[in-house]
């Protein structure tokens, strides 16, 4: 039996959880912040399953073109000073709950993402402990 793995994030500014538990993307909690893409503001909820790159939104996002993402709550953009070494678009972090973090490329299309964590054993412990990995 495959598990799946789904990602609890919270913003890195304010550490408002991003999950939104009443717009589920593959019966699970998206991920919900506030898009901009070719001078177009909207919402987009991104699939919370680790390495599914599914999402629903309320404007279009044509493929290739790098969008700017920010927290619902306190509207600060989500922006780190990497860049994706695939395609050279910034990347966008998040702040897993568990601890540690997950950033995304912010060009539609590209599949490059990571997990970071800060201490590697307490992550194993505590993903172990939720996964229910023995």
């Amino acid at each position: 039996m495959n598990k799946v793995i789904s990602v609890n994030v919270k913003c890195p500014h304010c550490r408002t959880s991003l999950m939104d538990h009443e717009n589920l993307l593959n019966n699970k909690p998206s991920i919900k912040l506030n898009i901009e893409i070719s001078n177009n503001r909207g919402i987009v909820r991104l699939c919370s399953t680790y390495g599914c790159y599914d999402h629903v939104s309320d404007i279009e996002i044509p493929n290739d073109e790098i969008a700017k993402f920010y927290c619902p709550h306190c509207n600060k953009p989500l922006e780190h000073t990497e860049e994706c070494d695939l395609c050279h678009a910034p990347m966008v972090p998040f702040v897993l709950e568990m601890g540690g973090r997950v950033s995304i490329c912010s060009r539609s299309g590209c599949t490059k993402h990571y997990v970071a964590f800060e201490e590697l054993s307490d992550a194993i412990r505590k993903f172990y402990k939720e996964y229910g990995y023995m």
